[in-house]
């Protein structure tokens, strides 16, 4: 799956280390190829004001697009 950078995507599961969930919404900011040829994405995560609350890395099995049939909701970050 090729998703274009500066697009919004979707976390398949959760990374506790920066308090995301599986659903939150991400900025793709960069697709990259790991030495051992794994595919991912830097990603920047905003809270509901648009501050920048995490900036990572993460393969592209982590990651899906937006769907259509999907609705936007907010929640307090994980504690």
């Amino acid at each position: 799956m090729k998703l274009e950078p500066y697009t919004d995507a979707v976390l398949t599961c959760d990374l506790p280390e920066y308090r995301l969930c599986r659903g939150d919404i991400v900025k793709l900011v960069d697709h990259h190829v790991a030495l051992d040829g794994t595919e991912g994405y830097s990603i920047e995560v905003f809270n509901a004001l648009g501050e920048t609350i995490a900036v990572t890395a993460v393969p592209i099995s982590a990651l899906e697009g937006l769907r259509q049939d999907e609705v936007l909701c907010a929640r307090p970050l994980a504690q």
